[in-house]
């Protein structure tokens, strides 16, 4: 449905993943003209607004409560309130909450803009040395059971070449020893900690993973290669340029 003017505006908006000077300057322009900002967590936003000088009226909006809130901020859309979503670090809704929200503008005619950010899934995978026209990404990976099915899902799915997730440092290595006994050796790139001072990249094989990581911290997105994975033959993607193929 398209939005209508007379409504307010639902902002999209992308916030750093670690480094706060990573936000754009239209980001910044839409945190200081909206009526109402709604985070994650107001605590970790808070930090970011003061950090540019930003004082506008905040209120949480995650999991936990985003349904219960849901009538109340699409009443003050109808209103005509310019109201912006954020989440703890990038992209919103992106393994994040918000999505309900913005499906709910959709449904009722209110307009949204996206007001685009950094997300370390596409800053991982840029920078992983894997090609990134085809990945899976997984988010969160499951737990135990669960995350066994998936990687096994995975493996026997010839589409499938590159997946991308997020995982928590303390599940960090079962997950890395289900990707080994489930899918083999692989090349694995992972980043610990992007765009902050202590960020660390690991490029090898799950093995060489599994020696290197034993106690960590931070936040941790990987991106796996499967062995199968399609090569492209050298010279090749230089030639399907100048044919148009």
């Amino acid at each position: 449905m398209i939005g209508n003017e007379t409504l307010g505006i639902l902002y999209v908006v992308g916030t750093p993943i670690g480094n706060l000077k990573d936000i754009t300057l239209r980001a910044l322009e839409t945190l200081k003209s909206v009526d109402l900002i709604l985070a994650e967590d107001t605590r970790r936003t808070s930090h970011l607004l003061s950090y540019y000088g930003i004082s506008k009226p905040m209120e949480s909006f995650n999991e936990r409560n985003s349904f219960k809130k849901m009538d109340n901020i699409i009443g003050r859309l109808k209103s005509g309130m310019k109201i912006a979503q954020v989440s703890d670090a990038g992209m919103p809704v992106i393994s994040d909450p918000g999505w309900n929200l913005v499906r709910r503008c959709h449904e009722e005619g209110i307009k949204v803009e996206v007001i685009p950010g950094p997300s370390a899934l596409t800053s991982a995978v840029a920078i992983s040395g894997f090609r990134g026209t085809y990945f899976y990404f997984i988010g969160f990976m499951p737990k135990d059971k669960n995350r066994r099915r998936l990687l096994r899902k995975i493996k026997d799915n010839e589409l499938i070449e590159r997946f991308a997730f997020f995982e928590s440092p303390e599940r960090l290595k079962k997950t890395l020893e289900d990707v080994y006994n489930i899918l083999g050796d692989c090349k694995i790139f992972i980043a610990r900690e992007l765009t902050k001072l202590h960020e660390q990249h690991f490029y090898g094989t799950v093995s060489q993973a599994l020696k290197h990581f034993d106690k960590v911290k931070g936040e941790i997105t990987v991106v796996v290669e499967k062995l199968e994975a399609t090569q492209i033959p050298e010279g090749e993607e230089s030639q399907n340029l100048e044919t148009g193929e």
